[in-house]
């Protein structure tokens, strides 16, 4: 039996990097799967004939997890379409870089209302489906950022370290219900954004790490899995640093 088989997993902003690994081995080890995108529905069809080739029921959803309202009607849709919803994984997230003396304002609230506010939108519209069954786990994505700062990214740094922040306050409200929330904290990870970035600059970024190379979004789904995996059925409130020990 494979580990997530039966479950059914709703993850949003998964049209490509971290996303889109955590939805492909989510498929690999049995759960039906729904996704957001929100820009590309050809990339957002194709994903969904990638998921179905596991034997799993996918369906990918043109929504905007920072919208309070279409947050609740992505919910009610994903229970309706697959009858259960069982873990969440509030994936989506943007950055907007800039040094605090040049960053706009509108800047860091486009950074608030993607990456922080989503989560609650989507926690907020699946707890009483949760509370209901008494049981399911949340897993919210924030970033080592959020845990040590980071030079032109005050914006990104609050929202994540605002998301853990949240992740513990939600474990405690439903924790006597069975409902288990977590946050992971991705370190560098290699995906497309830095494949665009000088060779030197990213191999100075490996050799600072213990492990003496970047993370692969792989390694960001392995954890994932864990924690939506009933092998993680005491683990709650917590934060995954997926970094190879950059933060140790």
């Amino acid at each position: 039996m494979k580990i997530l088989e039966g479950k059914t997993a709703l993850i949003t902003g998964a049209s490509k990097g971290i996303g889109r690994s955590i939805a492909l081995t989510y498929a690999e080890e049995g759960a039906n799967v729904a996704f957001t995108y929100l820009s590309s529905v050809e990339k957002g069809e194709a994903l969904v004939k990638e998921l179905e080739a596991f034997g799993v029921k996918a369906k990918g959803y043109r929504s905007d997890a920072s919208d309070f309202a279409a947050a609740q009607e992505l919910i009610d849709g994903v229970v309706a379409d697959f009858g259960s919803l069982d873990i969440l994984i509030n994936n989506a997230g943007i950055t907007r870089d800039n040094l605090l003396m040049r960053m706009t304002e509108e800047s860091w609230d486009e950074i608030m209302q993607v990456n922080l506010k989503s989560c609650f939108n989507t926690v907020k519209a699946s707890a009483r489906t949760f509370m209901k069954q008494r049981s399911g786990s949340i897993i919210n994505m924030s970033s080592v950022v959020g845990v040590k700062g980071n030079p032109g990214q005050s914006n990104y740094a609050a929202s994540k370290a605002g998301i853990i922040g949240f992740t513990k306050s939600v474990a405690l409200e439903l924790g006597s219900r069975g409902i288990r929330c977590n946050a992971v904290a991705p370190g560098f990870i290699e995906t497309e954004m830095t494949e665009v970035l000088d060779e030197k600059v990213v191999q100075s970024w490996r050799d600072a790490i213990p492990l003496k190379r970047g993370g692969q979004p792989e390694d960001v789904a392995n954890a994932c899995v864990f924690l939506g995996s009933d092998m993680s059925a005491y683990i709650t409130g917590q934060t995954i640093q997926v970094d190879g020990g950059m933060l140790t």
